[in-house]
């Protein structure tokens, strides 16, 4: 084996997982992934040092998506509203937004849809749109304000919260007594847009807080407080930046910051990058770095995340307490429909079920109500879970907690979460 196929050997699951963030279709992106390969073996030769092959080979490949978005740009030739109406189908927001981004620019004059398009779809500086349009920059930069301001003031929704303007519900110090009854109907399909794990939806103008309830004492043991801050990229590809705040109940305890960057599409919900504080530096970790984010960020093959349009597959059965799975890498499923009662309000849902996908050893219900937003979240450890730390099984550690049988093993409940969605 020579040098090139021992270094792409090592690298080759990187550039892949970039391919094919940047390109929705597989077809297309094999295609790309084979174009990026054929031009580092014919440019090997000009790498003079060998140690800097994964960012040589991933720019290469950054390359050739740009040019496979450049014959795209063929669209050019279809008249302005087809151009805008192509381009938002294939966004990277939820349907009902896309829908309403497109309506609103159809509300806007022709002058006002081109710069726009060309600014925020295309992403091309103000000097090129000057070279394009064959216009000065000072009339660009007059009509991209312009555009905006129009497209502001007739937007439905607004995309900032201004500071103050809402505060996060107080949770409380107990959690409410909740009830949990089996609904016998079909369970009901439901689009589940919050990031696994976190419960905030990663959109513009989105917050919430949550707290941690340790069961069976029922008190909240740390508040989360979290804001989505802003639009961000991760090696090309775009999301929004967000922000959470821990601290313990009582607020004696010190406060962590943590900041991650995450990216909602039409079918999954994924996280793209992580920022951690190593001493006094500032260390940010992308999807790219499989073995420090895959584990504790990653999810799903290739990390596409969760799916959004969640539906009954039937990979996890659960009848009562006995709960069976097929033996699929990722087991995340709607399990059955259930009556929550919870803080004296009543809310028809659906139970999802993730199986050890995030944490060996972890099961986790989570009730999400038809809005996809959830009602009650609640942990389950096997009962061997961190054995060596915690030297006792969780069964003798919580013997008046529920249990449950996973393929015939014993996992037992630890603690739940609840949103401020439900106050």
């Amino acid at each position: 084996m020579d040098d090139f196929e021992r270094l792409l050997t090592i690298q080759r699951v990187y550039v892949e997982r970039f391919v094919r963030f940047k390109l929705n279709s597989k077809a297309d992106a094999d295609d790309v992934l084979q174009e990026v390969y054929l031009t580092a073996y014919q440019k090997f030769s000009q790498l003079k040092n060998k140690d800097s092959f994964k960012a040589w080979i991933i720019s290469i490949a950054k390359n050739k998506c740009n040019d496979y978005f450049r014959k795209k740009a063929v669209l050019y030739e279809i008249p302005l509203d087809e151009l805008i109406e192509n381009e938002l189908s294939d966004g990277r927001h939820g349907i009902s937004e896309i829908s309403v981004v497109r309506e609103t620019l159809g509300l806007l004059g022709d002058k006002d849809k081109q710069i726009l398009y060309l600014y925020f779809w295309k992403d091309l500086p103000q000097a090129e749109i000057a070279k394009r349009l064959c216009i000065p920059m000072g009339t660009v930069k007059s009509r991209l304000h312009t555009a905006k301001q129009n497209f502001k003031s007739m937007y439905p929704y607004r995309t900032v919260i201004l500071k103050g303007e809402c505060s996060m519900k107080k949770l409380p110090e107990f959690i409410p007594e909740y009830k949990i009854k089996v609904n016998n109907e079909a369970p009901f399909t439901v689009k589940w847009e919050e990031l696994i794990g976190w419960f905030l939806i990663p959109k513009l103008g989105e917050k919430l807080s949550w707290g941690m309830y340790d069961i069976p004492s029922r008190k909240c043991s740390h508040v989360y407080d979290m804001e989505v801050t802003g639009k961000a990229k991760v090696h090309g590809i775009e999301g929004v930046e967000l922000t959470a705040r821990e601290a313990s109940y009582s607020g004696k305890n010190e406060v962590i910051n943590r900041t991650f960057v995450a990216q909602l599409t039409d079918t999954h919900c994924r996280y793209l990058a992580a920022l951690r504080n190593d001493g006094d530096i500032r260390n940010y970790i992308t999807f790219l770095d499989e073995d420090e984010f895959m584990p504790i960020w990653g999810f799903g093959e290739d990390n596409c995340g969760n799916e959004i349009n969640l539906s009954a597959k039937n990979d996890i059965k659960r009848v009562g307490t006995i709960v069976t799975s097929s033996d699929k890498e990722f087991l995340l499923d709607i399990v059955g429909r259930y009556n929550v009662t919870i803080n004296g309000n009543h809310y028809d849902t659906v139970c999802v079920m993730d199986i050890e996908t995030y944490n060996s050893g972890v099961v986790s219900e989570q009730f999400l109500d038809q809005n996809g937003k959830t009602i009650l979240w609640r942990r389950f450890n096997r009962d061997d879970w961190a054995i060596d730390r915690y030297k006792k099984r969780w069964s003798e550690q919580l013997p008046e907690n529920e249990q449950i049988t996973i393929n015939d093993i014993t996992y037992v409940h630890w603690y739940d979460c609840i949103t401020d969605y439900i106050l």
